[in-house]
């Protein structure tokens, strides 16, 4: 379903614009639902159209220094990720959360109204991921091999029936039940972002019009709603504004100690 003769370039401009587009629409309250869903439809749809801007499976084929895969030079694909990186550590995970396909489709099926299993484990699972991270560098560096490959992340989007767009599909099926796993557990540029987010310029925030009803805390998938928490799994999907009796949630550029944060 891949039409191989549009640039991946435009996945990764549609990415950039759009990321500066839905900072702007949270910043500026006017990010609802109804935005979200078809933001995910269509980044989902660039999957599976332009197979961009597929993260994750860029970060691989850059890691392994090919060049064709990543759809230009090798220069060009890491300043690609790196801008993202940067806007991350700006802006928040905006392209995890509405743009990257791999993590759109996921979130898409965590939409399925099935009973949902959200572990208490978020230090874990940040720490297995790290540890995937590690091995992944390893295997590529050492032995010119990706794990990623085990995923089927290409052949799920070019709808190629192999034992990995399986795997891939298999993922997706879990994801009607818990948040995210691949990005949690296994995406090696996912790490990186969330790092990056953790540090984020732009975070949700508690206003002094919270009344500690922890209603935030119980929806969010990733445990990610506690006043002090970094948001480094934060993907920005707003169930906890949405819960939230009092509006007493915001995006917006985080307060600075014996300062007041203005709106």
């Amino acid at each position: 379903m891949v039409i191989e003769t549009i640039p991946k370039l435009v996945g990764f401009i549609y990415a950039l614009i759009m990321i500066f587009v839905i900072a702007y629409l949270w910043y500026a309250k006017k990010w609802n639902r109804k935005t979200g869903l078809l933001l995910l439809a269509i980044s989902a749809l660039m999957g599976f159209l332009v197979f961009a801007p597929v993260a994750p499976y860029q970060f691989q084929q850059i890691v392994l220094g090919n060049a064709q895969e990543t759809g230009g030079s090798l220069i060009a694909g890491v300043a690609g990720l790196l801008v993202i990186l940067i806007l991350s550590l700006l802006l928040g995970r905006f392209f995890c959360g509405y743009l990257c396909p791999v993590g759109t489709v996921q979130e898409i099926a965590y939409h399925t109204p099935v009973p949902k299993i959200n572990p208490q484990q978020r230090n874990t699972l940040m720490v297995v991921r790290a540890a995937f991270f590690i091995v992944f560098l390893a295997a590529a560096f050492l032995f010119s091999a990706s794990l990623l490959a085990l995923f089927g992340i290409k052949d799920f989007f070019y709808l190629s029936l192999t034992t990995g767009s399986v795997v891939f599909a298999a993922i997706v099926i879990v994801s009607f039940f818990f948040y995210r796993p691949f990005c949690r557990v296994f995406c090696p540029y996912g790490f990186l972002l969330a790092l990056a987010a953790a540090k984020s310029r732009c975070k949700i925030e508690r206003t002094d019009a919270c009344i500690e009803c922890k209603k935030c805390e119980t929806i969010c998938p990733t445990g990610e709603s506690k006043r002090d928490d970094s948001k480094a799994e934060c993907y920005l999907c707003g169930r906890c504004i949405e819960v939230c009796p009092k509006d007493a949630l915001v995006y917006r550029r985080i307060s600075t100690p014996g300062k007041k944060q203005g709106m």
